[in-house]
């Protein structure tokens, strides 16, 4: 690479953590070039987001230079990058969600006139710039009454209202839908195309060979490869990602189905519709349907986390009342929510105590928790799944996507449940990962654990799961299984 054509370049980078083993990473060096849409793949823990954050300058670096348009880049925060023309875009929105969508978009660089807010200036120009990426916005709106999608382009426009130059994308299509998507490409390519230089960080291969130039893969902490994209497959990635040959990454399903666990007659509210199923032991139970169509909704209330309008739950033929979350768990029902983040853990607590919370009540004995027994549990569970922290007591916070979303899978492991629904259980993790969540469904399933996934990517929907149930706004459209089971079939159901 010649890197007079550089506008970021990494010098031997490294990044340290007090009391970790290892460094997050180690000796990265690396050119990229004004002008391309430069890939990033790795799995979960890779260094990734410890990579994008020393750009960013959210982390300092403990080693090694990085330099930016030629110059030692000195950034002691986000804001100091975003000043010299670095902006990130982060798969979790750093938006102030009470502030309207023009606030947002020049926040810190607010226009006055005669010494007041030009409000009707920044009003005009934000729509300008939002237009421009092809988005027809009200402007004047609150940043939390937006679709992620809108959110995602308030977080665009903001970045070119600071006038970037290069611009890091990290997992930006994971909240999206998938016409969202295309529209989100669409900005990509006209951004690029008004020259900012993009890092596009991606866990679904298909966009990196979509967009990209070139493509670096990151494993544990280090630099193994860089491709032009045009010249690798994805199957030569994913080996440089893993370490090692994938070759089917759904296993074989658990066979046969048994007695009746749970039977839903009537599930309603205002947003789902007479829902009624059943679900055996030993099964996995998929939910297709479009984006909306009532199926987190619908989960949500079998789990008591929404309040229903009606219907009954039977679990083991015998009626039960679910009118909360703890109802749902003395009765046996986890549930791993869509948000893993907002819903599903506590992120300023430990890996230990976000596992001890669902089972606190099997670990306790005349109001005293047997803090060493639940530490011997926890720790078998943390070596099964190959979550990759310091130990026990790590913060969930500084963990990557995908050992976030192992840490909301074993707190349910921990509390032993008899049925267990994984809301887009997979969402911002990598192939390896994948695989070892597709592997845990199988065995929790062969075990005569029942299962419901809610997926949005259909192959893995129709890769793990016996029998589908589709959704349509908020009601049963119908129901495939066995060799019914195709992505027409559902996509029929849905529409």
């Amino acid at each position: 690479m010649d890197t007079k054509n550089s506008i970021l370049s990494l010098r031997g980078v490294k990044k340290q953590y007090s009391g970790a083993p290892n460094p997050a990473i180690e000796d990265i060096t690396l050119d990229i070039e004004q002008g391309e849409i430069y890939g990033l793949v790795g799995e979960n823990g890779a260094g990734k987001s410890t990579l994008i954050k020393t750009i960013a300058g959210a982390i300092e670096i403990t080693d090694g230079e990085v330099l930016y348009k030629g110059e030692k880049l000195i950034c002691k925060s986000p804001e100091a990058a975003i000043e010299k023309g670095i902006g990130v875009v982060y798969q979790e929105f750093n938006l102030f969600p009470n502030l309207a969508v023009y606030e947002n978009i020049f926040f810190g660089i607010e226009v006055k006139k005669n010494g007041f807010l030009d409000r009707k200036l920044m009003i005009q120009k934000a729509q300008e710039i939002l237009k421009q990426l092809g988005f027809e916005l009200d402007v004047t709106k609150r940043v939390s009454t937006l679709s992620p999608a809108y959110q995602q382009a308030t977080e665009i426009a903001k970045c070119i209202n600071h006038n970037v130059e290069l611009m890091i994308m990290d997992e930006p299509s994971a909240p999206l839908t998938e016409k969202e998507v295309g529209q989100m490409f669409k900005v990509v390519r006209k951004l690029n195309e008004s020259g900012v230089t993009i890092i596009y960080i991606s866990h679904k291969l298909n966009e990196i060979f979509d967009l990209t130039n070139r493509v670096s893969v990151l494993r544990d902490g280090h630099l193994i490869n860089t491709f032009r994209t045009e010249e690798v497959t994805e199957q030569e990635l994913i080996r440089e990602m893993v370490g090692r040959e994938i070759t089917d990454i759904y296993p074989e399903k658990a066979i046969g189905a048994k007695d009746v666990i749970l039977r839903v007659e009537n599930l309603s509210s205002s947003k789902v519709h007479g829902v009624s199923f059943e679900l055996r032991k030993g099964e996995v139970l998929g939910f297709g349907g479009l984006v909306g169509a009532g199926r987190t909704e619908a989960m949500r209330l079998l789990f008591g986390a929404d309040k229903k309008t009606g219907g009954t739950v039977y679990i083991n033929g015998e009626e039960v009342q679910i009118s909360n979350p703890i109802d749902a768990i003395r009765n046996g029902i986890g549930l791993i929510p869509e948000d893993r983040k907002m819903q599903g853990l506590v992120l300023n607590k430990s890996i230990f105590l976000n596992c001890l919370l669902p089972s606190i009540n099997k670990y306790s004995k005349s109001g005293f928790i047997r803090f060493k027994d639940a530490h011997s549990d926890i720790g078998k569970l943390y070596d099964i799944l190959k979550i990759k922290a310091v130990d026990q007591n790590q913060v969930v916070s500084h963990l990557s996507g995908g050992n976030q979303q192992k840490v909301v899978l074993e707190k349910w492991l921990l509390r032993n449940c008899d049925i267990l629904i994984l809301d887009e259980p997979t969402r911002g993790i990598d192939v390896g990962t994948k695989q070892e969540i597709y592997q845990l469904i199988k065995d929790l399933a062969a075990e005569g654990k029942a299962v419901i996934v809610i997926s949005s990517e259909m192959p893995e929907l129709i890769g793990v799961s016996h029998r589908i149930i589709v959704m349509h706004e908020g009601k049963v459209a119908g129901e495939v299984k066995g060799e019914e089971i195709t992505q027409e079939a559902i996509l029929t159901l849905a529409s």
